[in-house]
């Protein structure tokens, strides 16, 4: 009996601290519509996410970056493992894009949002976006690879480049 209440006032603990940890305020500059669209998912509406991301970056000073994949897309998944791995890039991301997450799946492949942009020959794709929302670049995330994963270096450079207010 001595072992079975202290366990259950620490399962009593944890579970009731779980929702105040869900509901922390995001992290950096995300808005809230952005919290929500942190994975690629067919139900979304690409052109208004889009949409509230320009205007996002309008009143920031940012650009926004197109993240055109699928959860069933491995290479997606290892790009955002990129991030997570490397704080540094997620870090130089959050504060220089604002990241849109564009589903393409056989579920909803968003031909109509995706067809104002130059094709896209593999996933993940990103296309930077200005802040007024013309396409400024089109990246193919092969070229940002190096062995079964992105080149943290590589990927950098490229958001470097592309961030345009340093």
């Amino acid at each position: 009996m001595k072992c079975i209440l202290p366990c259950i006032a620490m399962l009593a603990a944890f579970l009731g601290s779980a929702p105040a940890r869900e509901q922390q305020p995001a992290k950096g500059t995300q808005s809230a519509w952005h919290e929500t669209a942190e994975r690629f998912d067919p139900s979304r509406d690409a052109a208004a996410d889009i949409q509230n991301a320009v205007a996002e970056a309008r009143s920031t000073g940012r650009r926004v970056l197109l993240d055109v994949g699928g959860e069933w897309c491995i290479w997606c998944r290892r790009l955002d493992t990129l991030f997570t791995v490397h704080p540094e890039l997620e870090k130089y991301r959050e504060a220089h894009y604002v990241v849109v997450k564009v589903n393409w799946s056989p579920e909803n492949k968003n031909e109509k949002v995706l067809s104002r942009y130059p094709p896209v020959s593999g996933y993940p794709h990103l296309f930077v976006l200005g802040a007024d929302g013309t396409l400024l670049h089109s990246q193919n995330t092969g070229e940002l690879e190096k062995g079964k994963g992105h080149d943290p270096e590589k990927v950098m450079a490229f958001l470097r480049a592309w961030a345009g207010n340093d």
